[in-house]
């Protein structure tokens, strides 16, 4: 069945700048602070990501929906982005594998999508201007959207990965098999967990505010932070949790929050992007082995580069190539390391899967 859009929507930015657009067919509001992916594929991906939870999602591929949805390539169980802004939805797909079209997988979950809006134009806009709240609907009465605006919080200061977190333990992989990893739930991606798994790891998830004592009890070999929503300063019984961790000396890898939570934990401040690194093409280098990697990520805090490099416990590995942000650093002295992007995405390229069996054999090393 084909669905066409034509009830007018509207995008309200924080500022008072209006983006005009049409709604897919599903009403509602949806409200967040705006950021845009530029990534071509991986739609479904994105949009299952929990560490969006709490956005309006800009997509900068003209076209979206046009491989449908397959069950297997979600990160987490729905949808976590607020909601989407695009230029063309399309409501034909044309992938065998796939399980429905977009359009149902977005019915089915009640999301908010709005098309046809000049994303270039918006996008640009965001670069500019940096990243901001915004409202989207198919209410175009700008008094009501506009109440919605004023009850959205900052994303500054925000804690959401208990939004986002199981609210129970639960495991995966083989219980026999070689490694055990105790990982904490700040907003895992389920594709973190495969790899792991892929490793001959038995992984136990744990929620966002489990003790270090909890994670202990189960006797890992290794430790992990997800990545995960939000501002990662509010986050103090993980920050506790990773400091407990590194005290012992036990093999840690963090990755997005993660890695800012180990930053945090080794008082190390994060601060908050203009707009962010949202994308599967941005250029990473390994400054330990001189390779550069392209990679996927996902985040609108960053480590604070400059204080990472007069803090003696702690080597710069990674660095952005766009804007010389910290991507990655490792402890000196101690069995930790954390990378700010997404090694488990491998969005085309595989360059930065090595990171999860350096982990390993970090593992490995520290049984010795």
């Amino acid at each position: 069945m084909e669905y066409i859009s034509k009830k007018k929507a509207i995008l309200l930015l924080k500022d008072g700048t209006i983006f005009e657009g049409k709604s897919i067919g599903i009403e509602g509001t949806a409200v967040g602070e705006i950021c845009f992916n530029t990534g071509m594929t991986g739609y479904q991906e994105i949009f299952t990501d929990p560490s969006y939870y709490g956005q309006l999602m800009v997509t900068t591929n003209a076209h979206i929906g046009n491989y449908g949805t397959n069950k297997d390539e979600q990160e987490s169980d729905s949808i976590k982005i607020s909601g989407l802004v695009c230029k063309n939805f399309s409501f034909e797909h044309s992938r065998e594998n796939s399980d429905e079209s977009l359009f149902e997988y977005f019915e089915r979950q009640n999301f908010v999508a709005i098309s046809d809006v000049d994303t270039r134009a918006l996008v640009r806009y965001i670069r500019d201007k940096g990243a901001m709240n915004a409202v989207i609907s198919t209410n175009t009465d700008l008094d009501f959207l506009q109440k919605k605006l004023d009850e959205i919080p900052s994303m500054n200061g925000l804690e959401l990965a208990s939004k986002v977190s199981t609210k129970e333990v639960y495991t995966a992989g083989d219980k026999n098999a070689k490694y055990k990893i105790a990982a904490l739930d700040i907003g895992i991606k389920k594709n973190i967990i495969n790899n792991l798994v892929q490793r001959d790891c038995f992984v136990k998830v744990f929620p966002y505010d489990t003790t270090f004592e909890e994670m202990e009890a189960f006797q890992p070999d290794g430790y992990f932070l997800s990545n995960g929503p939000g501002d990662p300063t509010p986050l103090k019984d993980a920050q506790e949790v990773a400091k407990q961790i590194i005290d012992k000396d036990f093999p840690l890898f963090g990755i997005c929050l993660g890695h800012q939570i180990i930053a945090l934990a080794n008082d190390i401040p994060a601060y908050k992007m203009h707009n962010g690194h949202r994308g599967i093409n941005h250029p990473v280098k390994n400054l330990i082995t001189g390779k550069g990697e392209i990679t996927s990520q996902n985040h609108g805090f960053v480590v604070d580069k400059k204080v990472v490099e007069q803090n003696d416990a702690f080597e710069i590995t990674h660095e952005h190539l766009n804007d010389h942000t910290l991507a990655g650093m490792r402890m000196k002295n101690k069995n930790c390391f954390s990378v700010q992007y997404h090694p488990e995405a491998s969005p085309g390229p595989h360059d930065s899967s090595y990171l999860f069996d350096e982990f390993i054999s970090n593992i490995e090393s520290a049984k010795k």
